[in-house]
């Protein structure tokens, strides 16, 4: 299993996502989130319309997607506002020193 750096964790501080692109691992970027404490990986395009997730707005934990305004709880994937119907994945990640690393193993839904 193949284990990716992401970025340092100073990259991403409380109450902010980073998009992160791994061309050698996906064409579609993800979206790392720091809320309440905690990091989570998550896809970064809306199930509901092509949209950048980490260029949302973050209240708590959920993520505004910028396009229609649905909502996403970054810590379960499940959709929180119309129209957003279907969950986000995630994915596990976790810190060694300073750099966020995952292995992109999928978490199931919650």
């Amino acid at each position: 299993m193949k284990i990716f750096e992401l970025c340092k964790l100073a990259e991403v501080g409380a109450g902010t996502a980073k998009q992160i692109e791994l061309r050698e691992a996906s064409a579609e970027p993800f979206a790392l989130f720091n809320v309440e404490g905690g990091l989570h990986l998550t896809e970064d395009t809306c199930t509901h319309a092509f949209a950048s997730l980490s260029q949302g707005e973050i209240q708590g934990r959920l993520v505004f997607c910028p396009l229609h305004g649905g909502a996403f709880d970054v810590t379960t994937g499940q959709p929180c506002e119309p129209p957003c119907m279907l969950p986000i994945k995630r994915y596990r990640v976790w810190v060694e020193g300073e750099t966020v690393m995952s292995d992109l193993t999928e978490l199931p839904e919650s």
